[in-house]
């Protein structure tokens, strides 16, 4: 089947080709689980989630106006429902004190996250990054893994640029912190 633009096959859901929506599925399944998955960290989780946002992407693909591109709407369904379930289960993060964060300057994080092997570096970011509450993971992983700008996190998010900027900075900051107890014990 010859590949067609987003646009394409929303508008023939729009309409009512429904099967025109598995080529929209087989495009974003894999990213969108990957999202999740490390948002949640739990595959049964993640799996569930996936299947939630897809299905309500399908319901509401009729109210898909263009506004921002399909994968930033998608991907805001989805940082959302993650957000939402991840509420009602109510899990406990590591608390850092505020005090930490705010003595912790621009220097500290460029010398730290740039000292030492990176496979290393990568296998305790990875732990240090379970410690977050799933908003700030997601917020992290759009960014460094799913390469988006700040403006497009903003727009999945919800938050605006600036607060999308500052929430980056202080996460960079509690990874720190966390990292460097890490290495500390």
């Amino acid at each position: 089947m010859e590949l067609y633009t987003d646009t394409y096959y929303i508008r023939r859901v729009q309409e009512g080709d429904t099967a025109s929506f598995a080529c929209i599925l087989d495009k974003y399944s894999r990213s969108v689980y990957s999202l999740i998955y490390r948002m949640v960290n739990n595959k049964e989780d993640a799996e569930e989630l996936t299947q939630d946002v897809f299905l309500k992407v399908f319901r509401s693909l009729s109210g898909f106006k263009g506004d921002s591109s399909f994968s930033t709407w998608l991907y805001r369904i989805a940082y959302n429902t993650v957000v939402s379930a991840m509420r009602k289960k109510k899990q406990e993060f590591l608390a850092i004190e505020e005090n930490l964060l705010n003595n912790t300057t621009e220097e500290d994080l460029i010398e730290f996250y740039g000292d030492s092997n990176q496979e290393e570096r990568y296998c305790q970011l990875e732990k240090a990054l379970d410690l977050l509450p799933s908003e700030e993971r997601g917020i992290v992983l759009l960014f460094y893994m799913e390469n988006k700008t700040i403006e497009e996190i903003a727009g999945i998010t919800g938050l605006s640029l600036t607060n999308v900027k500052t929430k980056l900075h202080r996460i960079r900051k509690k990874l720190y912190v966390i990292l460097t107890q890490m290495k500390e014990e």
